[in-house]
């Protein structure tokens, strides 16, 4: 672990009243970024080398089992590669959209065929840890490797190297390893605001905050979180009408957290459907890839004191 436990600063105070006069393209009261988690066969398992099996996010409680595989919660991840992510790509291409996938990098290599699906649909790829673990206790050269590891994978599979990082459970040490690889513009690791920011450490780098309320993963959380499609329906419409009466003089932005093990359930895709649609029927939403956004605000917003 890295010793200098002051960063990432913290800010109580953002954009505070002032935030700033934003114009999204074609006027856009909204801009609006669907991530789809790309996890499975990333997670916790004996098999990846892991001392126990997973317990997070997904349809099946259980306990770690130490030592030993949990065939339950590995054939529930296994659902989302193998059913979950074809439901997720068919509703975007059946309306020609875009969205980004948060890509855990041994994820993508376990089963590459839905990946290169939305690949070749013109999804953005958005490297989300290497593994699916938590990096806080990670010790910093395998962290740097994981990252170096997910920027090579990006590369390899569009030709390019990502522009955005997001770890999900960064450690101390995660922004400023992001930054010294040096082709990230932009680290989503935050939640504390409903527009982008430049980094008050890292003056180059841009924050976009992710959400953990307009996500999926509430199905995954316990008992008093989402049981029915409808409940994650009338939460994103809600958060997406405030947002549009707000953008009315102060545009802002809202992220959609998806996973394909647990949005991909035939009892609740249809919450997924009835969304698109009805963002779609608003005709002053840009509905756009996490990429595009970064590269939006860098270009229209950048950090004038930097």
């Amino acid at each position: 672990m890295n010793n200098d436990d002051s960063k990432p600063t913290r800010d109580f105070i953002g954009y505070a009243d002032q935030p700033p006069e934003v114009v999204w393209p074609d006027a856009a009261r909204i801009a609006v970024n669907f991530c789809i988690n790309y996890e499975e066969g990333g997670e916790l398992c004996v098999l990846n080398g892991d001392d126990r099996s997973e317990v997070r996010v997904s349809d099946v409680a259980v306990q770690a089992r130490i030592g030993g595989r949990d065939l339950n919660i590995e054939s529930s991840y296994e659902y989302g590669s193998r059913v979950g992510y074809w439901r997720l790509l068919k509703a975007f291409t059946d309306r020609d959209l875009k969205a980004t996938v948060n890509l855990v990098g041994l994820a993508g290599w376990q089963n590459p065929y839905a990946l290169e699906a939305m690949i070749d649909a013109g999804f953005d790829l958005h490297p989300h840890g290497w593994r699916w673990i938590d990096f806080y206790d990670l010790d910093e050269s395998v962290e740097r490797e994981y990252i170096r590891n997910s920027i090579e994978q990006v590369r390899e599979l569009t030709g390019e190297p990502p522009l955005g990082y997001y770890a999900g459970m960064p450690s101390l040490n995660t922004r400023r390893l992001v930054v010294e690889a040096g082709n990230f513009l932009y680290d989503s690791d935050v939640y504390n605001d409903d527009l982008p920011y430049w980094s008050p450490d890292y003056p180059e780098l841009l924050l976009i905050p992710y959400s953990l309320d307009t996500n999926d993963s509430k199905f995954g959380r316990g008992d008093h979180d989402y049981q029915l499609a409808d409940e994650f329906f009338t939460y994103l419409r809600d958060s997406f009408d405030t947002l549009y009466a707000e953008g009315e003089t102060r545009p802002k932005m809202m992220t959609v957290g998806l996973h394909a093990r647990l949005i991909g359930r035939p009892g609740r895709i249809g919450s997924l459907h009835k969304f698109l649609d009805y963002v779609l029927g608003h005709d002053r939403a840009w509905i756009c890839r996490r990429d595009d956004l970064a590269r939006y605000w860098a270009q229209n917003y950048p950090n004038r004191s930097a």
